[in-house]
């Protein structure tokens, strides 16, 4: 951490996957962005000969620049990761000779990492389906003769019955086309609604996870599995530390196999 109003330089990686840019470019940090810009903040910085502005992650922070020529500023600050994300990537990218800014890119949220703000994940927006007039003066128009059409009829009934459905599910159940909704819609009969749909990138993983854990509690072990739980299991509950190879096919889910418990902690 640096202290507020000194004046100070990121060293930034631009999120572009030329192996020729897979280093550190230095930015001033403007006066306005001091004490904000941290290292795992992902910014927009001027880049190239048309100053186009890019997106990249700060990888570390310092007094001043080593380049010679006169450095641009930060032009903006989107979000911030942490310092151990940021190591992680770090490690990652030499672990397994991988561009910085790839591995940088493994630990934003999910839905979050295409630059281009208006393609992220956002609410979804559906039309739904209502009944727009009572069903009893629906029912006296079909028996005076108002409503003649038998798909009429099918897709009123079927909206009585599910009203909020979207207008492709009424498609679908009642093997009428967009046109005879769209008759219904005009007439008065049933009335269209936009609704907002929110949607969680995270939430499909969360589902996932508990319904692992839940298996996990009913999990049978072999006898082979049991054997190598317990010398986990009596290591980790020792406080020590060991080394262990697990055998098995690919995809036997040995880290699944294998669930110790140190303290209220859980490993799988």
């Amino acid at each position: 951490m640096y202290n507020i109003g000194e004046k100070m330089v990121a060293e930034v990686i631009i999120n572009r996957t030329a192996k020729k840019l897979n280093k550190g470019f230095d930015y001033n940090i403007p006066e306005e962005l001091e004490g904000i810009i941290l290292v795992g903040s992902k910014v927009l910085v001027p880049f190239g000969k048309g100053e186009k502005l890019v997106e990249g992650f700060v990888v570390g922070l310092k007094e001043k620049s080593n380049y010679e020529y006169e450095i641009k500023n930060i032009a903006k600050l989107e979000e911030n990761l942490s310092d151990k994300q940021i190591s992680l990537a770090k490690w990652m990218a030499n672990r397994y000779f991988s561009n910085t800014s790839e591995c940088i890119k493994l630990m934003l949220t999910p839905g979050t990492r295409n630059k281009d703000k208006e393609k992220r994940i956002k609410d979804k927006k559906i039309n739904t389906v209502y009944l727009k007039k009572e069903i009893e003066e629906i029912e006296l128009d079909i028996q005076i003769g108002k409503i003649k059409s038998e798909k009429h009829k099918k897709v009123i009934n079927f909206v009585k019955d599910n009203e909020g459905a979207t207008i492709l599910e009424v498609e679908a159940f009642t093997d009428c086309s967009r046109a005879i909704v769209n008759t219904l819609i005009k007439n008065g009969y049933i009335e269209n609604i936009e609704q907002r749909l929110e949607r969680n990138p995270l939430q499909a993983k969360e589902l996932e996870k508990i319904k692992e854990q839940e298996e996990s509690k009913n999990l049978e072990l072999t006898q082979e599995q049991k054997i190598a739980y317990e010398k986990v299991e009596e290591i980790m509950l020792n406080d020590k530390y060991n080394s262990f190879l697990l055998y098995g096919v690919t995809g036997s889910r040995k880290n699944r196999n294998i669930f110790a418990t140190n303290s209220e902690k859980h490993y799988k």
